[in-house]
Order: C-alpha cells, then structure tokens, then sequence
C-alpha cells in the first residue's frame, strides 16, 4: 500500500469544487468553500445567476491559487514525509482489521492535494483529494479515512459482487462505509496518527452520526459492537441488513443535517 501526494493544479481543484457549488448541492457540501476562503463574497456569489456565480468563483480561485501554489508543493513535500513514516503501521493495521494482505494492495494511490476543503475519493481510479490546510499529521488522519473505503469496498466487492456506482453519495452502500470508519479507526495504531480522533478533537467521519439513534440506540454504538464481535464480512452483512432495516429512520437523520 503506498500513496503519492501530488499537486493537481488549478483547472483540476477548480473542477472540483464546482462540483459541489451546484444550483442542487446542500449547504453542507457547499458552504466550507466561503468559510475557508474569505476572499469569497458568500453574499456576492448567491446573488449571482449560476453561470456568473461559477465565473466569478473560479476567477477568484485562481487569484488564489498563484499565491499559495508554492505553499502547496510544501504541503505536498511535508505529507509524503510523514506518510513515509506511517506507511508500514498504517498497512498493518488494516491488513488485520480486513484479513488481507494490504501491502499487495493499492500500491498506486494517488493524492491530490487540493484547495476543496470537501474531500472526494474515486474509488475506480485509487486517487482521492485532501485540502491543503491540514497539517501532516491532519493529512495523514484523514488519509486513513479515504484509505479505509478503498480496503473496505475491495473486501466488499469481492463478498457481493455489485458494482462500484452503487458506493456513491447518497446509497445506503456510502453511507454504511462512512458510518464504519470510526471503528476501524479505534485500532491503537491509527488513532495514535489521527489527530481528529477521538470525536472530541473533531472526529474522523461525518458528525451527523454522533447522534444518530435508531430505536433509541446510537446506532455508532450498534454498529461498533457487531465490529468488535464479528468477522469482517459477517460484519459487512449485518451491518448492511441492520441499516437497511432502518435505512428510513438514517435517511431522514442524515437529510436533517443536509449531509444528503
């Protein structure tokens, strides 16, 4: 398992984040951009129709790109570093929590450090995006949460056969996966190199599912019991029966919090 960190260049953050400025995106996925990036005028841009709203983003992003490239390229540097350190704990870990060999797996990952405070990973071509603002510790943490859905639906995949459309926003499948993270992310080994964990130092997957109940149960808790007593395939199947059980009740959680 290795990870490349890289510099997209601009068309390609740019690309990106408009990818989450839709006239349909919630205010979840859209407004870190405005928080991170004062530059920004919030007020300006919704009152723009959207293709002028788009032009006016993307001309003031690149502005901003030209002055922090450099910065960029370092984080690019520092990150590596750091990774370099972590590889070897970060791929025995999961060997363990998945049963497979992890060092044979996904040896071209590649990471695309970015101005998109929103981080996307593509599951098909093993790249996925971390905003530059983290630090390398931060960089790190939040790798391990994108590297745990490439492990986790390679496993997954090979258990159920489906195909790899069905593991995006908003299925049922995407929301399982981000819902589990935490507890394979409560290896000593990972936590000890995610500065966002525990919750109370910002938390490693999406907060909306701290309080998250089902039949007045944290479904967390639910969930991280069936982990800690199961394999992890009889864990992916029960776990998945059980969300979509109450996959009604988790919806409307989630849509209240606009994370869909």
């Amino acid at each position: 398992m290795n990870v490349t960190f890289v510099d997209p260049g601009v068309d390609y953050m740019i690309l990106r984040i408009m990818e989450f400025q839709t006239e349909e995106e919630t205010a979840f996925w859209s407004e870190p951009l405005f928080h991170f990036f004062p530059q920004l005028d919030k007020a300006h841009a919704d009152g723009l129709p959207f293709p002028k709203r788009k032009e006016y983003i993307e001309h003031t992003l690149r502005a901003v790109y030209a002055e922090i490239e450099e910065t960029i390229n370092k984080k690019v540097s520092s990150y590596s570093q750091y990774w370099d350190e972590c590889r070897a704990q970060v791929t025995a870990a999961l060997s363990d929590a998945f049963g497979v060999d992890c060092s044979r797996l996904f040896n071209d990952l590649k990471c695309n450090v970015s101005m998109n405070p929103i981080e996307p990973r593509f599951l098909k071509e093993h790249r996925f995006d971390i905003f530059y603002l983290n630090s390398e510790k931060g960089a790190i943490g939040e790798s391990i949460h994108e590297i745990i859905h490439f492990v986790w639906f390679y496993v997954w995949n090979r258990l159920f056969g489906d195909e790899y459309d069905e593991y995006e926003r908003p299925s049922l499948k995407w929301i399982l996966s981000e819902m589990v993270v935490e507890s394979i992310m409560k290896d000593k080994r990972l936590r000890s190199i995610n500065p966002y964990f525990p919750r109370e130092n910002g938390g490693c997957i999406y907060p909306c599912f701290f309080d998250m109940k089902v039949n007045d149960a944290p479904i967390l808790e639910t969930l991280d019991a069936m982990y800690k007593s199961q394999s992890i395939e009889t864990f992916m199947r029960s776990s998945f029966a059980y969300c979509k059980e109450h996959e009604a009740e988790i919806r409307e959680h989630m849509k209240a919090s606009g994370a869909i």
